[in-house]
């Protein structure tokens, strides 16, 4: 069958190849100097497997032209031009949140955006090994991506929306445990208080803080004698806050503020570099926790914190400072955005009466 004039063409080319079929458009025609005859001038659409794949490329883009340059354009150089135009307009903490997103999406790199299908996507969530609020956050970027795309006559299709992430709301691959330390197993915790090591522990218990913010504590943002630490790098904005230190904790945190000396951060390896997660999770939290028989994650001991300190009585508004929760405030509540620091010190000190 013969295609009307200006449709544009499949051709066949010469050649084992994957996509052996090329789908072309006329755009001009040009005059060869040396042949001195008129020679077509063509945009290239794609390659095809087949030629009736090959005609329904032509027919979808005489339906809906796009440009052809931008539909080349890779997962990853997609992401590259959405970001520049998108981040300036962000909070930093939205920034880390789409970069961490990006990370888990390696499989689409260098992956044409144009050639994505549902499929592709649905591999990323189903093979990242992420859990369930991670898992949003990848499928929030997808959305993104795809609007930005439309826009810019990148693709043609959405299919961020179609992407399934409830299956794994019940069942998240990396889910920490986060019940709270019983009282029994915080007293059997105590009995080894001589230990620099399950002084972090007990320092975690009774700060509230989340692991990630007390390892990253740096010296210069402890002070021991108004008996409280700036938490000055948060995941949200209302965990930009000052956080009391208990009196029968105060001893704890001198020992190692002063246990090496030309250390920047409070807690230090031996070598006096500062903790990353995955080593003090494995190296230290785990040998001590199954020294005394206990099976809990860092992340309990914040849990355990908020619990005590409502155990204790201490106003929501007060609890909410100490550990920066990032829940909605009522009016009342953000009226006293500057409680005192004694106030807070006496909130905590209460979880040890």
């Amino acid at each position: 069958m013969k295609l009307p004039n200006g449709y544009g063409s499949v051709v066949k080319l010469s050649g084992k190849r994957r996509k052996p079929y090329m789908v072309r458009k006329t755009t001009g025609y040009r005059i060869d100097p040396v042949k001195e005859k008129k020679i077509a001038e063509y945009i290239i659409i794609g390659y095809a497997r087949t030629k009736s794949e090959g005609l329904e490329m032509l027919a979808d883009y005489n339906h809906n032209p796009y440009d052809t340059k931008a539909a080349k354009m890779t997962f990853s150089e997609v992401y590259e031009e959405w970001s520049k135009k998108k981040y300036p307009t962000v909070s930093e903490s939205n920034v880390k949140g789409y970069t961490a997103s990006y990370k888990a999406c390696t499989l689409l790199y260098h992956r044409v955006f144009k050639d994505l299908k549902l499929a592709d996507l649905q591999q990323v969530i189903d093979t990242c090994g992420k859990n369930y609020p991670t898992l949003k956050k990848v499928k929030i970027l997808f959305n993104q991506l795809y609007g930005f795309a439309l826009k810019n006559d990148i693709c043609n299709k959405d299919y961020s929306t179609y992407v399934d992430i409830v299956q794994y709301k019940d069942r998240n691959p990396n889910k920490h445990s986060r019940n709270k330390f019983p009282r029994e197993e915080i007293d059997r915790i105590w009995t080894m208080q001589d230990d620099k090591y399950y002084q972090i522990v007990l320092m975690l218990l009774y700060n509230g803080t989340r692991i990630s913010e007390f390892l990253s504590l740096k010296k210069v943002n402890v002070h021991l004698d108004e008996q409280y630490f700036d938490v000055i790098d948060s995941k949200t904005e209302n965990g930009i806050r000052k956080v009391p230190i208990a009196d029968k904790l105060l001893p704890f945190y001198r020992n190692w503020y002063n246990s090496c000396p030309e250390c920047e951060y409070l807690l230090h390896t031996e070598d006096g570099k500062p903790f990353k997660y995955r080593n003090y999770f494995d190296s230290y939290w785990t040998p001590l926790m199954e020294q005394i028989g206990i099976q809990r994650t860092p992340h309990c001991t914040r849990h355990t914190c908020i619990s005590m300190l409502s155990e204790a009585g201490v106003q929501e508004t007060v609890i909410k400072k100490i550990v920066g929760h990032s829940g909605a405030m009522t009016l009342t509540e953000k009226v006293y955005t500057h409680l005192d620091v004694r106030i807070l010190i006496d909130a905590i000190n209460r979880t040890l009466e």
